[in-house]
């Protein structure tokens, strides 16, 4: 069985991009093979964060997964600090990690630019704890959108170097699973640039909790360009934009609805647009309103996934410990 694993940032309201690119996927990951999901609360303390906001946010996380329809008995959900595993299997990885690569990838150079007080060294290393959450469960595949890229590459080649010192098969060599619509959700007032939780474009970022009156007014005031054609090329990034999301919720290619929309104005296009996302988001803001109250269900619900979660990350590490010659002898005593 295909065992599958992501992780997804407490910290920041979900976006559109989040929900297509993500969780949906999370979602599907359920029917496909052994899914393991996780709440990467470590990841978020490598940037200023406010303790008690971190914890509420994790609940806010799972309360919007299971809303989505991430079931806890047919799933593994938890949060990543009650794992130790992960942050022991960094450290050991981080000596087959070469520092010169962590320097050089794209979301370290991007975020340390935003650090001006204190350029955090967990910054630094947050791909190689990302390497660890996904090696540590043996998983065969990852779901991503297309910015992690560049992370799945550096975990590949660390598992490959971990096996070729320590022992073929020591560590799965995961696969990336990238969506064929909506990998890249754009910003509606900024098309150029990918959707984002901590951009600075209000206007442009649907939340996955937004009211309905708020997604239909900002793609109504989405940026388009001057032409009157409702289909992809150069110089038409909105429209394409607009063309990916409606393809993405109604589950459509995005060649079906280009032909669908031909001859249409804009202003019926991003109305389409609009009440689509809206009737597709929905259930989902009903059922979160539903469970977000219950801190002790999904506090349980965490426990139990992490339980879980331990008791496989728990075996790779016997392996891993025995195979680098740390720790006890296996079967000593």
């Amino acid at each position: 069985m295909t065992r599958i694993f992501s992780g997804i940032q407490p910290t920041g309201r979900k976006h559109l991009g989040n929900y297509i690119g993500a969780i949906t996927q999370y979602v599907a990951g359920q029917d496909r093979g052994e899914a393991i999901y996780c709440i990467v609360d470590l990841h978020a303390t490598t940037i200023a964060y406010e303790p008690a906001q971190l914890r509420s946010s994790g609940y806010d996380m799972l309360a919007l997964w299971l809303a989505a329809g991430l079931d806890p008995e047919r799933s593994i959900l938890f949060r990543q600090s009650d794992v130790h595993e992960h942050t022991e299997l960094t450290w050991l990885l981080a000596g087959l990690t070469e520092l010169g690569r962590l320097q050089r990838m794209h979301q370290f150079r991007d975020k340390s630019l935003a650090q001006r007080e204190l350029v955090s060294s967990g910054l630094l290393f947050y791909p190689v704890l990302q390497a660890a959450d996904v090696l540590v469960y043996r998983a065969d595949e990852v779901p991503v959108g297309e910015d992690q890229r560049e992370h799945l590459e550096l975990m590949r080649d660390v598992a490959r170097r971990v096996n070729a010192r320590f022992g073929e098969g020591l560590l799965v060599v995961p696969e990336h699973r990238i969506p064929a619509v909506g990998a890249r959700i754009m910003d509606l007032q900024q098309p150029d640039q990918k959707m984002s939780t901590t951009g600075d474009s209000p206007q442009g970022t649907v939340y996955v909790l937004d009211e309905p009156d708020a997604i239909v007014k900002k793609f109504r005031s989405a940026v388009t360009d001057s032409g009157r054609e409702i289909t992809r090329g150069p110089g038409k990034e909105g429209i394409t934009n607009l063309l990916e999301i409606l393809a993405a919720v109604r589950g459509a290619s995005v060649d079906d609805v280009e032909a669908e929309f031909d001859g249409e104005g804009y202003g019926t296009f991003k109305q389409a647009v609009a009440d689509a996302v809206v009737e597709y988001l929905a259930p989902v803001r009903r059922h979160y309103e539903e469970l977000r109250g219950d801190e002790t269900e999904l506090e349980r619900i965490l426990a139990q996934g992490a339980d879980k979660a331990r008791a496989i990350a728990s075996e790779t590490m016997l392996d891993v410990r025995a195979a680098m010659g740390v720790g006890p002898v296996r079967g000593a005593g």
